[in-house]
């Protein structure tokens, strides 16, 4: 009786044992199962940070790439734009060059007119010195016109030989053509009734009297005839030398 009994308490402490072991392996069970689902929450929480910093650097890797694309394109613009800078700058600078020898030209060509009106202008006061200040002479569209009337020259309207006060007028004439010897020399005649014939033979007279009588070259002179429109006499132009001057002009603006 009393070894049963000692087996009977052996068998229930042994029981007794298993069951709190068996509480214990539960309690651990579930301790493991609240570890494992707080595992699980921190996986799940640290998957969809993963997730959202995979999209982030994804947009960032597309950003960049969209920045790199526009950085290439603002090289480009910035190149093209150097580039034509330098060429408008080029263009600006033929231009420049282009307007500074038209300007040298122009310049030149202002000296040269001035220069050569200068010159009339200089002619007309000694024309005027050696005809006397009582001659008609004026300066008209660039030529020097020394004008006198037909009773002065030949005695009357219709005569045809120098009297000796329009020898005289003749010659003071000739020494002006002497020391202007590149002047061209226009002998004309006016005439208000119509009877050139007769004007023609008075410009003829003071030709002759210009070449034979005063030693002025023939290819100097010129004579020529037309209606007076109410004024009558004998008007001699004296022309500068313009295809000179042309000529002067043309090798300035060459030179510049």
């Amino acid at each position: 009786m009393k070894k049963h009994f000692t087996i009977l308490m052996a068998l229930f402490f042994t029981a007794m044992g298993f069951t709190q072991k068996k509480s214990e392996l539960i309690a651990q069970i579930e301790n493991l199962k609240t570890e494992m689902r707080t595992v699980e929450q921190e996986l799940a929480s640290t998957k969809r940070k993963v997730s959202s910093s995979e999209a982030k650097a994804e947009t960032l890797a597309n950003e960049n790439i969209a920045l790199r694309d526009a950085n290439q394109t603002l090289l480009q613009n910035l190149s093209s734009f150097s580039e034509l800078s330098k060429k408008n700058s080029q263009n600006v600078n033929t231009t420049l060059a282009a307007l500074g020898r038209k300007e040298r030209q122009l310049s030149s060509m202002t000296e040269m007119i001035a220069s050569n009106d200068s010159v009339a202008i200089v002619l007309l006061s000694k024309v005027k010195q050696t005809m006397g200040s009582e001659a008609k002479a004026d300066f008209v569209e660039g030529e020097i016109v020394i004008s006198n009337n037909l009773n002065t020259l030949f005695g009357s309207d219709s005569g045809s030989e120098l009297t000796d006060e329009g020898k005289t007028w003749v010659e003071k004439i000739s020494n002006i053509i002497k020391t202007n010897p590149t002047l061209k020399v226009n002998v004309e005649g006016l005439n208000i009734t119509g009877e050139f014939e007769t004007t023609f033979d008075q410009t003829t007279a003071v030709s002759k009297a210009l070449v034979k009588t005063f030693g002025i070259s023939s290819e100097a002179i010129s004579i020529s005839v037309k209606d007076g429109n109410f004024k009558e006499g004998i008007n001699i132009k004296l022309q500068p030398d313009y295809k000179g001057f042309y000529d002067n002009v043309k090798q300035g603006v060459k030179t510049n």
